[in-house]
């Protein structure tokens, strides 16, 4: 997965009594088979790609669906 993009900004994602901060990424998808949305990788790295190439509205509704995946998939992971 490509996660070297510029980070842009984090989101606090809270599971139980912890807080992750959960760093959101700006990378250039096309031509590539990456997707935006919350990723997490075997090695325990984890983070939201957004898109650059697309508007601030549409990159700001990636960042919302995918801090609710991140909050479902990180209690799944963490509370197991």
């Amino acid at each position: 997965m490509q996660t070297d993009g510029r980070i842009v900004g984090h989101v606090q994602v809270k599971v139980a009594s912890r807080v992750y901060a959960v760093p959101v990424r700006a990378v250039s998808l096309g031509g590539t088979d990456a997707r935006e949305g919350f990723f997490m990788e075997d090695a325990g790295t984890f983070g939201i790609l957004v898109d650059s190439g697309k508007t601030e509205e549409n990159r700001r509704q990636v960042i919302e669906r995918a801090s609710e995946d991140a909050a479902r998939i990180l209690s799944r992971k963490f509370l197991n």
